[in-house]
């Protein structure tokens, strides 16, 4: 049960130390009072302006934007990605959703292709990879033109808007037992093959960013535990999606090159 507005609360947090990937690691308990009108990465914020003024090592986390879009505040709270709260990433949790007394686990992402950097920040670059890979349009387009110049089926832009809704933020491969990253490549590969501009390079890119994928992460087995930790919400049908399209191609792949 969520406590009011305003008010103030004594919280223990028992946070994930590690110095980086080779050292072992190791939980430590701090307790903190915080109002339950502040986020749960400003309550991480004044924990480590004490840790500070006790000449104590502050807690590492990355965060950016603070407004749910560039994904890389993504924490394990309470054994959860993100948290309690459900389509809400980590730096958009308040304290409201904790009751005073409450013990806090704070964990990184635990994913073999998250390596830990250092406390709860993880190397998230394996996603950067599969981006490279063809998560984006290469076509000369030459200047912009307008904006409904090329029709775009309004069921099509809908399902393509809801795709590009992912902050890459890794949460569907910490959640997944398999630390697969279906979720997020399927939205990547997605948003862009439904779309005309994303046409010209669709079996290619499909083809580069599943096999790039496959190099880094676990396979999908639908357990759909991704699709209820994503702070977006982006839906199980987008791995289908890209499933049918990975079978289809490899046939086209093949045929373009001679092989078939």
């Amino acid at each position: 049960m969520s406590t009011n507005s305003g008010e103030t609360i004594n919280v223990t947090i028992k946070v994930w130390r590690q110095d980086g990937p080779s050292d072992k690691g190791h939980f430590e308990t701090y307790e903190q009072s915080v109002t339950t009108d502040a986020s749960f990465l400003e309550m991480l914020d004044l924990l480590n302006e004490s840790l500070n003024e006790q000449g104590g090592e502050p807690i590492v986390f990355e965060s950016d934007c603070r407004e749910g879009i560039c994904g890389t505040c993504g924490v394990m709270i309470n054994g959860r990605a993100h948290g309690p709260q459900k389509a809400t990433a980590t730096c958009q949790l308040h304290m409201r959703e904790f009751k005073d007394g409450d013990e806090i686990v704070v964990e990184p992402f635990r994913a073999a292709g998250f390596p830990v950097i250092r406390d709860l920040a993880v190397d998230r670059s394996p996603l950067d990879r599969i981006i490279e890979a063809g998560g984006y349009i290469s076509v000369n387009t030459g200047a912009a033109s307008d904006a409904n110049l090329t029709p775009v089926p309004k069921d099509a832009a809908d399902k393509a808007f809801d795709a590009a809704a992912c902050i890459g933020c890794g949460a569907c491969v910490a959640a997944c037992p398999n630390s697969a990253a279906q979720l997020f490549t399927s939205a990547k590969i997605g948003h862009l093959a439904l779309l005309p501009q994303g046409q010209a390079e669709r079996w290619s890119r499909t083809e580069d960013m599943v096999e790039v994928m496959e190099e880094f992460f676990g396979s999908c087995t639908n357990h759909g535990e991704c699709h209820e930790a994503c702070p977006k919400e982006i839906s199980l049908d987008f791995i289908a999606f890209m499933n049918r399209d990975y079978v289809k191609a490899k046939v086209k792949n093949r045929a373009l090159s001679g092989q078939a």
